[in-house]
Parts: structure tokens; sequence; C-alpha cells
């Protein structure tokens, strides 16, 4: 998001639509199999939420929190709390995005 006027879910869409291409096109072009890479890049949506994520921690000043919650003599519980909180903040602010901001958070309960 630039200045105070929020980008549209749209234009997050494209723009994340664009740098996925761009991944593609550079790991295509260094010899990958796209068939076995294209799995484990996110979908459209859960790139928006991870650039929307750190919009967040950047906008509100949870850097030194965000490092606390992620190290490794952290309970895991704080690093599975902070990813909550901000990431139902993005599901709360875009609908659309619910179900990526789901998948997100199984992903951090899974491990």
């Amino acid at each position: 998001m630039t200045g105070s006027v929020p980008t549209s879910l749209e234009v997050l869409r494209q723009e994340a639509r664009d740098e996925l291409a761009a991944v593609i096109d550079q790991r295509c072009r260094l010899g990958e199999d796209p068939w076995e890479f294209i799995p484990e890049l996110p979908s459209v949506d859960e790139h928006v939420v991870h650039r929307l994520r750190d919009e967040s921690i950047a906008a509100h000043d949870l850097g030194e929190i965000r490092a606390r919650a992620h190290h490794p003599s952290t309970n895991p519980s704080h690093l599975a709390t902070f990813e909550y909180e901000v990431l139902r903040r993005i599901a709360l602010d875009h609908p659309g995005l619910t179900q990526a901001v789901w998948r997100l958070l199984g992903r951090i309960n899974a491990n």
C-alpha cells in the first residue's frame, strides 16, 4: 500500500500474479522443472497476504515483537499468537483473503 490510500484487492492480486510469473520465468530460465517447483510456490492470495503481513508489521512498528515471537528460544505458542493476530486483522480487513489466511495459519500451527 502506498501513502494513505489503500490499494484494492484486485490490484494487489495482479501485482502478485506478475511477481509470481517473474519467479516462474526466472526459475525456468535457470533450468528448473516447473512441474517440481510450482506446487511449492504460494498461491496468488497467499502472496498478497504475505505482502500485507509485511506492510502491517512495518506500519505498526511490530518488528521487535515479531523478532521476539520468532526467536528460537521463545515458546512456540508466542509465534502462533503473534501470527494469528497479524493475519486475523488481514482477514478482517480483506474478507476475500480469508481462505488464504486460514491456510497460512494452518501451516504455522502444523509446525
